[in-house]
């Protein structure tokens, strides 16, 4: 399992094809691992998230983190809901407690949420996760955070791995992310300076933490031709 390291993670610059190679190394059939994908807002989480599971087909599944977000009425009633994405505005307990059962998991189905960006809300039991399947990608923000209770996070992970980007080409992302949502542009240059830049400040704090740090060179472009099995290897 995933532990602090005493010396700096390795830093590299890869390929969405390379990434995928190493993903497949810890899908090994009969064995349940859980990969972590972890860096700021912006930082291409999703994407390489995505290209992960589909490269490797039914050899993996993914369980975001964001799932865990808490209801929009729930922040309301808490007095959050202008910065929702902080930390203490995701049921960390239950991503901790699915983190377990996920890795202890033997036979049968367990069921994960998942977050709808068009509802802003997560919706339960969106996700099956079987368990023949070797590998677990759960993808956030938080995953290296040590406070609010996400310190309990890293020790029910196999690997993390910190995206690390380019703050200008970041911002440009989460600004177009917003637009893309339907928010006028000085309410989402708002949000993105408000709400997004102080979360990936916590963020980056936990920078040291990962296993690996990976600058991706292709994180536009969709998995490239070197991702794909080698002879004799099944996707």
């Amino acid at each position: 399992m995933f532990s602090t390291h005493s010396n700096p993670p390795e830093t590299v610059s890869e390929s969405l094809g390379a990434l995928v190679r190493r993903a497949r190394s810890l899908a090994e059939p009969g064995r349940r691992r859980i990969l972590g994908i972890t860096g700021t807002p912006g930082a291409g989480k999703s994407t390489v998230s995505e290209a992960l599971l589909a490269a490797l087909g039914d050899r993996a599944v993914g369980v975001p983190m964001d799932g865990f977000h808490y209801a929009n009425a729930e922040l309301v009633r808490l007095g959050r809901r202008d910065r929702k994405g902080a930390p203490d505005t995701f049921d960390v307990d239950g991503y901790v407690a699915l983190l377990g059962r996920l890795s202890v998991q033997g036979e049968g189905v367990i069921y994960a949420p998942r977050f709808d960006r068009s509802l802003e809300e997560s919706i339960g039991s969106a996700i099956a996760v079987r368990g023949e399947v070797p590998l677990v990608v759960t993808e956030g923000n938080y995953l290296l955070h040590d406070e609010h209770g996400w310190d309990e996070v890293a020790s029910r992970l196999d690997e993390v791995w910190y995206l690390d980007v380019d703050p200008d080409q970041r911002r440009e992302r989460l600004l177009a992310r917003r637009r893309s949502f339907g928010h006028p542009a000085d309410e989402a240059a708002a949000w993105v300076r408000d709400v997004d830049e102080r979360n990936a400040e916590l963020v980056q704090r936990a920078r040291e933490r990962a296993d690996l740090i990976v600058r991706v060179t292709s994180i536009d472009t969709g998995v490239d031709e070197s991702s794909a099995p080698q002879e004799g290897e099944q996707a």
